[in-house]
């Protein structure tokens, strides 16, 4: 097999445009009261709709992630075009990151930030092994309702969004949601 050199692969991989999520829930403190805890996340996707289930990949070296396990249940937070400085607030380690955003609980307690284009709550539902990640995959249990506002998205380093524009009527009706699973492949 051949060896892939890391920097040319997260080159290439860069050229593949990603949504930008937070990913949080509701933690116990060391003095036992409720913590809200999160991350930036940009591997985050929908897996299956019947059950509905989303997956998100944090590092193993993440020391969000085995808190946000131990919780049970988290929120997938989709930021908006301008909410780079959320992403780049919750892509820190250190202070505490809900200081500088608002938010409300979600039906599972989670925190919904305030401003995401959409929210889902969900509970864990199993944790694979992903090489130096984690594949997460999570029951969606919530929705919150979405805005038409432009998403914010990582592309080859960089906060980037799309222009605005009218969407095509019917032309991703089944995209998204593909429901022709032999037309992949």
């Amino acid at each position: 097999m051949t060896e892939i050199d890391a920097g040319q692969f997260r080159k290439a991989l860069g050229h593949f445009c990603t949504g930008v999520t937070v990913i949080a829930a509701m933690a116990t403190s060391d003095d036992g009261s409720p913590e809200p805890v999160g991350f930036a996340c940009q591997s985050f996707a929908a897996l299956s709709l019947d059950p509905p289930l989303v997956l998100f990949c944090p590092g193993k070296t993440s020391r969000t992630w085995p808190v946000i396990e131990a919780a049970g249940s988290f929120s997938v937070n989709i930021l908006a075009h301008h909410q780079a400085d959320v992403s780049a607030t919750f892509g820190r380690a250190g202070a505490d990151k809900f200081a500088a955003v608002g938010w409300s609980p979600a039906p599972s307690g989670a925190p919904v930030l305030d401003g995401v284009l959409t929210w889902i709550d969900c509970t864990v539902e199993s944790v694979l092994d992903g090489g130096d990640h984690w594949i997460v995959v999570g029951r969606v249990g919530a929705l919150g309702e979405t805005d038409d506002d432009r998403p914010l998205l990582f592309y080859r380093g960089a906060y980037s969004a799309t222009e605005e524009r009218e969407p095509t009527p019917g032309i991703m009706d089944n995209l998204i949601t593909w429901s022709r699973v032999d037309d992949w492949f």
